[in-house]
């Protein structure tokens, strides 16, 4: 049962839009918040970003972890269905996905790093800190641009501070990565590396200040050919004009 169906209908025949209409309108719109922004990288390929909301798409981002987690010898678990709070962003070529990260708000299970480093969490959580995580990273091993891993680093980010108003972004690296993470993005380490019974492989925790990477968006986003000697991922950030564009699309997601 639908609530409302006639005041619905009514209003479509109104408007001179019969069923058909409306399906190209909503099939049209859905794709356009799947998609949700074109560029290219230091080779001039174009890619694109989109949400992985249908279950194809959730399907060939997990095909795409599975495979990479396998070839360093951990194990992982599908991504999960539909999840309020939850977005997963792939980043395709052509027509491949070649990258894929899941950004996820603190639910009432709590957050996945929460299983390993409970104690953290919680005394974060009591600073009034609004937490939320990156998980679920996986690259192609053909993939060697900053401009792939800089646009779905800023689509995660731009879901959480800009859609969510967190403050704080948690995740779970292998030990050898702390130093990758804390260069290109910021991040600082929490807590002593432990094992993730999860993954079966040794982990740290990390935080983002979000307010810093707020800060560092605005400074240097979309500034690749001006970077400098920035060695961050924030350059290959969109330009504010594009990041507008995207966060509207994020919204009606």
């Amino acid at each position: 049962m639908s609530e409302l169906p006639a005041a619905g209908d009514a209003r479509n025949h109104q408007w001179g839009l019969d069923d058909r209409t409306l399906s190209n309108h909503w099939s049209r719109t859905q794709r356009t918040v799947e998609s949700l922004a074109e560029s290219f990288d230091e080779s001039d390929k174009r890619f694109q970003i989109r949400i992985a909301s249908k279950s194809s798409a959730k399907a060939r981002a997990s095909s795409l972890i599975q495979r990479r987690y396998a070839w360093r010898g951990y194990s992982t678990s599908p991504l999960e269905g539909h999840t309020d709070g939850q977005l997963t962003i792939s980043a395709y070529l052509e027509d491949a996905v070649v990258a894929t990260i899941t950004a996820s708000l603190e639910r009432d299970e709590g957050l996945y790093v929460g299983r390993l480093y409970p104690d953290e969490v919680r005394a974060l959580r009591a600073e009034g800190r609004k937490l939320c995580e990156f998980t679920k990273l996986a690259v192609d091993d053909s993939v060697r641009s900053q401009a792939v891993l800089g646009a779905i680093f800023h689509v995660a980010c731009m879901y959480v501070i800009d859609v969510h108003c967190c403050s704080d972004v948690l995740i779970e690296v292998n030990p050898r990565h702390v130093r990758f993470y804390e260069r290109m993005l910021g991040f600082e380490r929490v807590a002593e590396e432990r094992l993730d019974p999860v993954v079966n492989a040794q982990a740290v925790l990390m935080r983002l200040d979000l307010q810093h990477c707020a800060t560092e968006i605005a400074r240097l986003g979309g500034r690749r050919r001006s970077g400098g000697r920035e060695r961050s991922f924030y350059p290959f950030f969109f330009s504010p004009l594009e990041a507008e564009a995207i966060i509207g699309k994020l919204r009606i997601h």
